[in-house]
């Protein structure tokens, strides 16, 4: 009997390890994505608890299709075939940053521009020592498109991190969440707009662009307009 009992508690614990882990709220961009990662891990969790009531793991092993619907990148992966090759480039470049050496940084980032500056965001919140300033800039087309939402809300929380976002698809403000509605800009990121977030900085600021090449040539364009030289901001 003891004997049985112990083999029933290790299976038991080999089931516990088999189980999906939940994702956290950061790690849903928030964008609608299809399949979400949440959507996913629900289904993992199905696949789990049917396979444990049939005592069977080789139901755990059943392929979700995970390629994003309207995804570019998704169709092309989706088209691979064995055997065929690919071939990658970038990112390029690297912002080395170290604690307090600026006053204020002034992130610009458009889409998925916004990739580069959440490690040096997050580097600076965790660190109680860095007292930098942040303002953070996300450009997008609507607000459903606006990545890892959870995460920006949290980070804005802390006493030296402001977000705006900048909304080049949505009709009217009304139609937002109240508390974006007072930190978002409908249209696009202009020259008189990079002007009016330069003066608002609370420091003297280092920008940081990230974003498509058209993006990027406006924005080192719109900040030397502002008044920022060649060495007061950095491109991805």
């Amino acid at each position: 009997m003891m004997e049985e009992k112990k083999e029933e508690d290790e299976e038991e614990e080999t089931w516990l390890q088999l189980r999906p882990t939940e994702p956290l709220p950061a790690q849903c961009c928030g964008g609608g994505c299809k399949p979400c990662i949440f959507n996913i891990y629900y289904q993992e969790l199905s696949w789990w608890e049917k396979a444990r009531a049939k005592k069977d793991k080789s139901l755990l092993w059943t392929k979700m299709e995970e390629c994003y619907e309207t995804g570019l990148m998704s169709q092309y992966v989706k088209a691979w075939k064995v055997g065929d090759t690919a071939f990658w480039r970038g990112p390029f470049g690297g912002f080395p940053y170290r604690p307090n050496q600026y006053g204020e940084l002034l992130m610009l980032a458009a889409g998925t521009g916004l990739a580069p500056m959440l490690p040096i965001l997050k580097e600076i919140t965790d660190n109680e020592e860095d007292e930098t300033f942040i303002t953070l800039v996300g450009c997008f087309k609507t607000f459903e498109s606006i990545y890892l939402k959870p995460f920006l809300q949290d980070q804005a929380r802390y006493w030296n991190v402001r977000t705006f976002f900048v909304l080049s698809q949505e009709a009217s403000l009304n139609q937002l969440p109240w508390s974006y509605q007072e930190k978002t800009h409908l249209g696009r990121l202009s020259q008189s707009l990079v002007r009016e977030l330069v003066s608002s900085c609370r420091r003297k600021p280092f920008a940081l662009v990230c974003g498509p090449s058209e993006f990027v040539g406006d924005m080192a364009l719109y900040l030397q307009g502002a008044g920022l030289s060649k060495e007061s901001y950095f491109l991805f």
